[in-house]
């Protein structure tokens, strides 16, 4: 028996006000998150917390302001993202925040209590009026690093990006550019034992 009745259907469309993006280096999730911006209709605010250090990182955030194009307003804030966020979310706007692992770093290093930051962060998350897209790297899926700081860094990325998904309305993993709907699924079943 073949016919329209037989083929699946398309899960209706999401709406969210907060969506979390993650994935390894290099997955695409960026592109992913700047797509989902784009296509709001709304004025595209770009959040940067990226600190160029280096000749190389700032080649990096030249390739991501090209990879964007016009059309987007571009805040930097290497810390407060609450205090952004706060300012900045309205309901004509979507903001981008790229990315939450940068934001990590830049805690850590100027020896700013991350989980403190955190929870300042998911308050303003929660009472903002205006769509709001956070880009994270997926980073404990390797090997356990050598030394203190970076198994300390590995272990606040994962409880950041825990606590982000939990009050995400989607979440979503990019992986070789695809993504990959991990909350809400309507496809996934209830595992019961």
């Amino acid at each position: 028996m073949s016919g329209a009745s037989d083929s699946p259907t398309a899960p209706a469309p999401v709406a969210a006000r907060t969506v979390l993006v993650t994935g390894g280096a290099r997955s695409g999730k960026s592109l992913y998150a700047e797509g989902l911006v784009r296509a709001s209709t709304r004025e595209c605010v770009y959040v940067a917390t990226c600190t160029p250090h280096d000749e190389e990182m700032r080649q990096r955030i030249d390739r991501h302001r090209n990879q964007r194009g016009e059309g987007w307003r571009t805040i930097e804030e290497p810390r407060d993202l609450a205090g952004v966020l706060a300012a900045e979310s309205t309901a004509q706007r979507a903001i981008l925040v790229d990315c939450l692992t940068l934001w990590l770093s830049n805690l850590i290093f100027a020896e700013a209590d991350p989980e403190a930051e955190t929870a300042r962060l998911a308050e303003a998350l929660r009472a903002a009026p205006g769509p709001i897209v956070l880009v994270t790297n997926e980073v404990g899926s390797g090997i356990v690093p050598e030394n203190a700081l970076a198994r300390r860094f590995r272990d606040e990325q994962g409880r950041l990006n825990r606590r982000i998904a939990e009050l995400a309305d989607v979440a979503v993993l990019v992986a070789a550019g695809l993504p990959l709907v991990l909350k809400p699924s309507h496809l996934q079943p209830e595992i019961r034992l």
